[in-house]
């Protein structure tokens, strides 16, 4: 038996590289044109943040609702839970932040929208557009096929970086409550992308 010390964290993985990406690129299929329909939702958020007319109070969280129960059942209870034991937690997590976003968009988080920092805004552009309009590429940056493609609203770390950002930009009130859940989600999602590629 090898003693302890000899192994890395990625020993522990319950699945390969090739198995995860396999299982990405079934459920893009699976779920096709969903995609277009995803991007599109993302975009006219990107926009009704711009814009910041009052719809948008409840239009934004909404939205994000949606995508974090959809997130949490097509992707984590219904198909990542066959690789990863742990993916039914994940699920009901992301149900639970479904719910938080939904509260919000009846008004009833508190801490409306309001104006914050230029440095704040800034970053939360910046992970919003990342989020619904780049993070889909950066897979084919780093070798991936198109097929393996993670889109805001059916993949974990586009949807998280996306509702992190248009929190900051529409509501940093209720960033701190909501932002819980989307934070811890990206942590397990850069260690799991991190433990693949070692």
């Amino acid at each position: 038996m090898s003693e302890w010390w000899t192994y890395r964290l990625s020993d522990f993985l319950m699945f390969s590289p090739g198995t995860y990406w396999r299982l990405v690129e079934l459920y893009n299929r699976e779920v096709w044109p969903a995609q277009v329909a995803a991007l599109a939702a993302g975009v006219t958020l990107l926009v009704l943040a711009g814009l910041r007319p009052a719809a948008a109070n409840r239009v934004i969280p909404a939205t994000l609702a949606l995508a974090w129960w959809w997130v949490g059942w097509a992707f984590h209870w219904q198909r990542y839970v066959t690789i990863n034991w742990a993916a039914s937690e994940f699920a009901v997590a992301w149900w639970i932040e479904a719910g938080l976003l939904g509260w919000a968009a009846l008004g009833h988080a508190g801490g409306g929208a309001r104006e914050c920092g230029p440095a704040l805004r800034a970053i939360g552009w910046t992970l919003a557009v990342f989020g619904v309009l780049l993070y889909p590429w950066a897979g084919a940056a780093a070798g991936r096929p198109l097929a393996q493609a993670e889109v805001f609203g059916l993949m974990p770390e586009p949807t998280a970086l996306t509702t992190l950002g248009l929190l900051l930009v529409r509501s940093p009130g209720r960033t701190v409550r909501l932002a819980i859940v989307p934070l811890l989600s990206l942590l397990v999602g850069a260690a799991t992308l991190w433990l693949l590629s070692g």
